[in-house]
């Protein structure tokens, strides 16, 4: 099956189950909740989404492996593997705040070759596949035009858990602050990532992330013009939980930025 073809069947399976998150939205009460981990939330929902999106992918490549958010499966694929949150924003739907994902990559060996992030709320679809450009419900976007940070909005996630690393991204929050239009904290990585793509935000850097929760981003940013780094400066932000994202004007400049606040 080739790419295009792939990612428009995922497309359609992460509308599906995203029928299924919205349904279950206004049933969810505080017993439905779990805590995994310090503020790390979870419920029947999580899981019962990422089993769906677990046996369709299943259809689809059967010796395809999973790396998932919530565990459903441990198969290992030797060249095919998924990567899914099956609900990214889960502190967001647990407290009823309309800001909240399904994101799906696919990684063939080491290479991302397509991603797809769905937005329920606002039934907006963000895809994309290896050298064949980015897409929101149909019609190519890319990232934005924006050449310095003073003219920029940006985004971010605050750390929850990790705050071993806390000061220097209060430094590099503080500068941005004083030297941006804005930045923006929406709760849901694969969102931020997606809104880069399509140029609504200029950039968006966080660190303590998960595979799950940047691949389908990445790909997208990428293949709609823009830049994807470890804060260093290299490509190991899928698996070294820091990522920054920009278009390619502001790119240096937010690395040098990182580099002078968050790794001096």
């Amino acid at each position: 099956m080739e790419l295009q073809e792939l990612t428009k069947k995922v497309c359609s399976i992460s509308k599906e189950v995203g029928v299924f998150i919205q349904n279950e939205s206004t049933k969810l009460n505080s017993e439905d909740i779990e805590v995994k981990s310090k503020n790390s939330l979870v419920s029947y929902v999580d899981k019962t989404a990422e089993k769906e999106l677990v046996n369709f992918l299943s259809v689809l490549i059967p010796e395809a492996g999973f790396i998932a958010e919530e565990r459903t499966s441990d198969k290992t694929g030797k060249v095919y593997n998924w990567i899914i949150d099956p609900l990214d924003g889960t502190t967001n739907f647990i407290h009823g705040i309309p800001t909240y994902c399904i994101s799906i990559a696919l990684l063939k060996n080491k290479e991302l070759i397509l991603g797809v992030i769905y937005e329920p709320n606002q039934d907006e679809i963000f895809y994309a596949w290896k050298n064949g450009g980015a897409y929101l419900n149909g019609k190519s976007i890319s990232v934005s035009s924006t050449k310095e940070i003073s003219n920029a909005l940006l985004a971010t996630g605050f750390p929850y858990y990790d705050y071993k690393r806390l000061d220097g991204y209060l430094k590099v929050l503080k500068w941005l602050m004083h030297n941006s239009r804005g930045v923006r904290r929406i709760g849901s990585a694969a969102i931020d990532l997606a809104y880069v793509a399509c140029g609504r935000f200029d950039a968006f850097y966080e660190y303590s992330l998960n595979p799950w929760d940047v691949a389908a981003g990445a790909i997208i940013v990428e293949e709609a013009g823009g830049s994807v780094k470890d804060f260093k400066g290299g490509k190991n932000y899928m698996f070294g939980r820091e990522i920054l994202a920009s278009n390619l004007h502001l790119e240096s400049e937010f690395l040098d930025k990182i580099k002078q606040f968050f790794l001096s």
